[in-house]
């Protein structure tokens, strides 16, 4: 079973925000258990305070989420990855994010096997949160058998090609290219960037 959950966090800046100039988003995911899907959703990017200039402010916020499922499932094989993320700058202030998270391999419990299907996830909350504190890596609280995968999602800016969104991740056009078409970007379309592996 896959269920896509919406969520939506407004992060109030402390300076005027005229243009976003680049935004990324990366998640992590830090615990499974007893029904309950927690992670951060890790957002980044750079910005200008006035119009023209050419000085850029960077911004980095944590945003935690939460997903709880039905006890009737279980989550122990559950696949999560962002399906949709876009942003909008609210009174030169506000950034305004929406975020698609797909959980996917969702499967009942065999004890409760029903003809009719209910809907699995309840309503996802993101924690309210001003914290821009270090974020622990992934695996500081897993065990070792245990493996999650990270992404990016770059949102296609005016200056942006191929190949700087290549340096800029450090990451090769061949394993870009798993991930999306890159026959025609334009300005505004998300490009999915895998981790590095170490």
């Amino acid at each position: 079973m896959k269920k896509t959950v919406p969520f939506k966090k407004e992060i109030v800046f402390d300076n005027n925000i005229d243009e976003i100039n680049s935004i990324s988003l990366e998640y992590e995911v830090n615990e499974k258990s007893n029904n309950l899907i927690k992670g951060n959703f890790i957002i980044n990017g750079d910005y200008r305070m006035a119009s023209g200039s050419s000085n850029l402010d960077t911004f980095s916020y944590n945003l935690p989420f939460s997903i709880n499922v039905d006890s009737k499932y279980n989550i122990d094989e559950a696949e999560i990855e962002i399906s949709d993320f876009y942003y909008e700058v609210v009174n030169n202030k506000i950034l305004s994010v929406n975020i698609e998270l797909e959980v996917d391999n969702i499967l009942e419990n065999e004890q409760n096997m029903k003809p009719e299907v209910d809907e699995p996830l309840k309503e996802a909350e993101v924690i309210e949160t001003q914290s821009t504190e270090t974020i622990k890596s992934l695996f500081d609280n897993l065990e070792d058998n245990e493996t999650y995968t990270t992404y990016k999602v770059h949102i296609v800016t005016e200056n942006d090609t191929i190949e700087s969104i290549m340096v800029d991740y450090e990451i090769t056009k061949e394993k870009l290219e798993n991930y999306n078409n890159l026959t025609d970007i334009k300005i505004g379309d998300k490009i999915i960037i895998p981790a590095n592996e170490n």
